[in-house]
């Protein structure tokens, strides 16, 4: 490898440090709100383009532009905070990332509104000195160069002065880490953000300002390159998203990586960013560790209400929703036949490519929650791969020449969607581990990649050309070479995946998808394993984004890959795609396709359309109909639904007071050894850092045994159980039915017999009660993912079944109202009793209970001790439950354990521990008459559960009157 010279090290290292201010800024957003601004360099432009305008075009002095530049940058962060992050202020991180992306557009969209500069192409970009200094031989140092030395350190250094020796910086820290806390405290994080948005856009303009200085035309300057974000995200991460100072050096190692690629390789494209997305993966996978998840629910998320009970068997309210469906695919067959010009059949077609492109968002963000802001560099590469295929395909291999005969039209597209399944596996693997919005970085870095590099590969491209040639010739036996002719059978296949992915949408596919994106830690107890489930929503939606990308090539017979449709940036405008529509939607990619791709085509003489249709109409969505415009129809369906339901009489409740059938709860099973724990640990220790959570404890749980596990907050209980399930990692040995599990998973030791419920009761939020019931259910058989898309008779049978099982246990738990209510919507105990169904579910032979009865009120509570006896005995099951209800725990438990940081330090029968000094030092108190209230509660009636399972039906009473409810 040789060493460039000084000259390419001092220009690889200047514009490295431009690069790494402008990843200050992409990490100054981030940790006071954790959001990764892909906004950071567009936003840079408002100001950067504006100051060469007043320059070059009007003559204003360098450094008065400059402020005034400096000035609108900063204006501009504030007037986006305050029209859409504060609005967005609670939303899900993930549609503020959406935001940020339309509010790039939108930037693009007020610099190209400015005074055009295509008059002064010859001019260079302002520079605040000229000429050169020569130090030593062979290095000359210009005015640009001179200019980002000097402002670089000056404004990183006044940055930090400012958030670490200043109330200001303090106030940012306090809001970042705690707002609620900062809020207590005086400190309003909502101001607080629109000081940092406003620094931001500042730091933008100064960035953007130092990098277009590096020797640019003014004429080029009112775009960026994907290729410039795509490196302050590097330095962004290799400081993982908080440090500044690491930020800005990796920032210049960035520079001089790129000069040494470059200069040894000269004669390999995009060599660098193929290599920045190998780092830009391990970047990912290391600043995801250890940092918080995306916590908060899809609350944004169309929704369809339940039918009401009344009209459930009218056949006109089961036909509602196919009706639509129907009504639009009678037009999408007659228009082409109405409209005749073959340039109207290409938009038709080019607009149903978009759709099944879509659908693959739908797959990955709307169900996964993994946001892909690369998806259509899979279809690009589907599409690439698909033409060489047709043509056919020859390659080297070990230096001799590999050729593949030329694949019929159909069989190729069919192929080139498999290869792109298996390449967004190979990116999914990396991609496991990561948490949040990470994986945004990446995909995008992918999508650049792929423009730079994959799309480059020789073996891929028509030699001498910059497009690969797809010419479409029969499908079948059926000429396809008019547009018209190729427009049904891309209609046809549409048909098919929506017909696919709304199959997959009501089958356990989907609910353990969006279980795992709620709740990863929900789902692992309940036997799903996260990373299988990503992985299988990467390789279908790489499968699915290959066939619409191959399909689009088809129709306009060329894959253009350096010019449209497979660039990055219209992956971002595939988001927009599917965010406008309704994501998470079944259909919301077909609507957002019309909507995007199609308006501005069916309304050609009307100006407001490219506006309502671009980042304009993105933001307005996401700021006044999160839904999409699918929540349009599901608004006017369920105002339907109740003015029909208003003049039909409900139906009687039907009390359910039996109990569900046995082969509901219990499977085929071998009976438990008689004197042998069902749970037992040996020298448990959980260390955080230098801190000890639990240390060396031992426990035993008997068959049937309920075990209480007490203690103050902070002993270790919930982390000791924590340690029990798999959920975070512990030395020493856990054995669960005489089999040690200390290595295995979570889903493992769920699947051995080990249930567990969480002191937050959180569930699933944007599943249903039923939905989250048949997730339990899951670890009685997995749902094929094959055989469900494939419409086999089984899949429905099996269907069926899961969803009679979990009515049955619903029916039993008296949440027989709440069945299609989502779990969001539901007070916290009610949820608690969703999850007892979701024990029974699992048919566990171990539960460990997470303080069952927090956030619950008094009358509630006092209900639980008998439900929980009861499910223990349905079970035939023993438990380990945490709770600090001293009068309940001590009622229904055989023996208690009480912890005090991080030891045992009282076990035995519950009139024991509660009679132990310690016990009284540590956690009862001194009080007599707190000891006294400790005592155990009253015998427990033998009615009590079914009293609560009849609670909820109980003579149409309010729920707030019905003890738990919601």
């Amino acid at each position: 490898m040789a060493i460039p010279s000084a000259q390419l090290w001092l220009d690889g290292a200047v514009q490295g440090m431009a690069i790494g201010l402008l990843a200050i800024g992409v990490v100054l957003v981030y940790r006071s709100s954790r959001v990764i601004n892909f906004a950071v360099a567009n936003m840079g432009l408002v100001g950067s383009v504006l100051f060469a305008v007043l320059v070059v075009r009007y003559h204003v002095p360098y450094w008065v532009a400059l402020v005034l530049g400096l000035l609108a940058g900063g204006l501009f962060g504030a007037a986006v905070d305050l029209a859409i992050i504060r609005r967005l202020f609670h939303a899900p991180r993930v549609i503020v990332l959406v935001a940020t992306i339309g509010v790039a557009q939108f930037a693009q969209m007020i610099v190209t509104a400015y005074p055009n500069l295509d008059h002064y192409s010859g001019a260079s970009y302002p520079l605040p000195w000229g000429g050169s200094w020569s130090p030593v031989s062979g290095i000359a140092v210009t005015g640009d160069h001179l200019a980002v030395v000097v402002a670089v350190p000056l404004t990183a250094g006044a940055l930090a002065f400012v958030l670490n020796r200043t109330v200001l910086g303090k106030s940012v820290k306090a809001a970042a880490d705690n707002s609620e806390l900062a809020r207590l405290q005086g400190i309003s994080p909502r101001r607080i953000s629109t000081v940092v948005w406003a620094g931001a856009g500042a730091l933008g303009t100064l960035s953007m300002i130092l990098i277009s200085a590096q020797g640019q035309a003014v004429s080029t300057i009112t775009s960026v390159g994907p290729t410039t974000m795509v490196r302050a995200l590097v330095a962004a991460l290799i400081g993982r998203m908080v440090s500044f100072p690491i930020a800005l050096l990796a920032g210049i190692g960035v520079g001089l990586f790129e000069t040494v690629v470059t200069y040894n390789w000269p004669n390999v494209p995009g060599l660098t960013d193929a290599l920045l997305l190998v780092i830009v993966l391990a970047a990912v996978f290391f600043a995801s560790r250890g940092q918080d998840a995306e916590t908060s629910s899809f609350s944004f998320a169309p929704k369809v209400r339940p039918v009401p009970a009344q009209l459930r068997g009218l056949w006109w309210v089961r036909q509602i929703e196919r009706v639509p469906l129907a009504l639009l695919g009678v037009l999408a067959i007659v228009l082409p036949l109405v409209v005749t010009e073959p340039s109207r059949h290409l938009l038709y077609t080019i607009i149903l490519c978009y759709a099944i492109c879509g659908a693959s968002v739908t797959l990955l963000t709307g169900w996964a929650g993994q946001l892909s802001l690369g998806q259509m560099a899979f279809a690009g590469l589907g599409a690439l791969v698909a033409a060489a295929l047709h043509r056919g395909l020859s390659f080297k291999v070990g230096g001799s020449e590999v050729a593949l005969r030329s694949l019929p039209f159909p069989v190729a597209v069919l192929a080139a969607a498999l290869v792109t399944a298996v390449l967004a596996a190979v990116v999914g693997v990396g991609a496991l581990r990561v948490r949040g919005l990470l994986l945004a970085v990446s995909t995008f870095a992918f999508g650049v990649a792929a423009l730079k590099y994959l799309y480059n590969l020789s073996f891929l491209q028509d030699k001498g050309t910059s497009t690969a040639s797809f010419l479409r010739d029969s499908v079948f036996g059926i000429d396809i070479s008019s547009q018209r002719a190729y427009y049904y059978v891309v209609l046809v296949v549409l048909a098919v995946v929506m017909a696919v992915v709304a199959r997959l949408r009501k089958s356990g596919v989907a609910r353990t998808t969006i279980g795992v994106r709620d709740n990863p830690a929900g789902a692992a107890a309940y036997t799903v394993v996260g990373a299988r489930v990503k992985l299988r929503a990467f390789t279908l939606a790489g499968f699915i984004a290959g066939l619409g990308g191959a399909l689009l090539a088809g129709a306009v017979q060329s894959v253009p890959y350096t010019e449209r449709y497979y660039l990055p940036a219209d992956s971002l405008v595939l988001v927009s795609v599917v965010v406008i529509g309704g994501l998470g939607s079944v259909y919301g990619p077909l609507l957002g396709a019309l909507w995007v791709v199609g308006l501005p085509s069916f309304m050609p003489g009307i100006s407001i359309i490219p506006l309502l249709t671009s980042s304009l109409g993105l933001l307005i969505l996401l700021l006044y109909l999160p839904g999409g415009l699918i929540q349009l129809g599901y608004g006017a369906r369920d105002a339907l639904l109740a003015w029909a339901a208003d003049r039909v009489a409900a139906p009687p409740i039907v009390k359910t007071t039996t109990a569900p059938p046995a082969a509901i709860i219990h499977r085929d099973r071998a009976p438990l050894p008689a004197g042998q724990p069902v749970l037992a640990t040996r020298d448990i220790a959980v260390r955080f850092g230098g801190r000890s959570a639990v240390d060396g404890v031992s426990i035993e749980v008997m068959p049937e045994q309920i075990v209480g596990l007490i203690g103050t907050n902070g002993a270790g209980k919930s982390t000791l159980m924590n340690a029990i399930g798999g959920f975070v990692a512990a030395t020493g040995d856990v054995s669960l039915l005489g089999r040690d599990v200390s290595h295995a998973s979570s889903p493992a030791r769920a699947r051995a017999g080990l249930g567990r419920t969480f002191q937050t009761a959180t569930l699933f939020p944007e599943l249903t009660v039923r939905q989250t019931v048949q997730v339990a259910l899951e670890a009685r058989g997995r749902t094929g993912l094959l055989s469900t898309a494939l419409y086999l008779p089984h899949s429905f049978a099996r269907e069926r079944a899961q969803r009679s099982a979990a009515d049955d246990l619903i029916d039993f738990l008296g949440l027989g109202r709440y069945a299609d209510a989502y779990i969001a919507n539901l007070s916290t105990g009610t949820r608690r009793i969703v999850e007892l169904a979701c024990l029974l579910a699992l048919d566990a032979r171990m539960l460990c209970l997470d303080e069952p009865t927090a956030g619950v009120a008094q009358r509630e509570a006092e209900a639980f001790g008998p439900v929980i006896q009861e499910i223990r005995r349905e079970l035939g099951a023993a438990m380990l439950v945490i709770e600090h209800d001293m009068p309940l725990i001590m009622g229904i438990s055989d023996r208690v354990y009480c912890l005090e940081a991080g030891k045992v330090i009282a076990a035995g029968a519950p009139a024991e521990v509660r009679a132990d000094p310690k016990v009284i030092a540590s956690y009862l108190g001194t009080d007599e008459r707190a000891i006294q209230r400790s005592g155990a509660a009253g015998p427990a009636s033998a009615d009590a559960v079914t009293g609560l399972a009849t609670a909820h039906e109980a003579g149409g009473r309010s729920p707030a009157d019905t003890g738990l409810s919601v």
